[in-house]
């Protein structure tokens, strides 16, 4: 495990990268010159991705060039399988929402050691929110503490969840969790970010979030930021959670048994072609 003076070394550097990524998609938000689909429907890509992308690997590159890097538009580098230090980068989570000038969008930098997170910036250029979390060193938001909320069970709960890309071709595509999870609540909500959902709820604005499909570059810096702020991470049946499964299931941890019981109980309401042209 790397000292706290190397996390830290970490988290400066990777705040640099966010905040140089965060800047261009300032300064592209609401001009975007190029939208294009990645292959499959909704998944979308932008120049404001692309840039974004190339801002914060320069940063990475120059400060860490023995570290190996996975990002979502330009993959994984050569070395990345025997590097216990991988860098996962989304320079544009959210870029539906960004696309379409909804502002829940960020830059998100996680670090794996040995395939672990250990250090994770959010930056959320809309609403100037910068958030910051290494092992051991806690979780910050704008400089200052966070914390999870105190809720105490899903009745009372707010949460939030999202719906992958292939939910068009999958029975396992979330709708009935989502269905079943709106009535035991006070809300479900759906950003279109993982990284924002993340950060929502380990500053506590949020009790709970569950999704499937993700990638690391998704995860990996929400990750560390829950469980700094207190926060419980894990698959949805509580086992450990690993970041290769694209499922998680993050809360306050007060609700999380009974999330994750809930989750486990809903069975799926059908193949979503049923629903086509209905």
């Amino acid at each position: 495990m790397p000292t706290p003076e190397e996390l830290q070394r970490f988290l400066d550097i990777a705040t640099e990268a966010a905040m140089a990524g965060g800047a261009v998609l300032q300064r592209y938000y609401g001009q975007l010159t190029s939208v294009e689909e990645k292959g499959r429907q909704g998944d979308l890509v932008t120049n404001a991705d692309k840039e974004s992308e190339v801002a914060v690997l320069a940063v990475m590159r120059r400060h860490l060039p023995g570290h190996a890097i996975l990002a979502e538009e330009s993959g994984q580098s050569a070395d990345a399988e025997d590097n216990d230090y991988l860098w996962a980068i989304d320079p544009l989570d959210g870029t539906t929402n960004y696309a379409h000038q909804y502002p829940f969008f960020a830059v998100s930098i996680g670090l794996l050691f040995k395939g672990e997170p250990v250090v994770g910036v959010i930056y959320a250029p809309f609403f100037n929110e910068l958030y910051q979390a290494a092992k051991g060193l806690g979780a910050f938001c704008n400089r200052k503490p966070i914390r999870i909320s105190a809720t105490p069970d899903l009745a009372q709960s707010l949460l939030v969840t999202g719906f992958a890309y292939d939910r068009h071709q999958t029975d396992d595509n979330n709708y009935a969790e989502f269905n079943r999870l709106t009535h035991l609540t006070q809300g479900v909500r759906r950003g279109g970010s993982a990284a924002v959902d993340l950060a929502f709820v380990a500053c506590g604005r949020l009790d709970g979030y569950w999704e499937r499909g993700l990638s690391a570059w998704d995860l990996a810096a929400g990750i560390i930021l829950v469980e700094e702020a207190g926060g419980c991470v894990t698959a949805y049946d509580q086992s450990p959670f690993k970041i290769s499964s694209g499922r998680v299931l993050a809360t306050n941890g007060l609700l999380h048994q009974e999330l994750s019981q809930a989750l486990i109980e809903t069975r799926p309401l059908g193949h979503p072609d049923q629903y086509r042209n209905s």
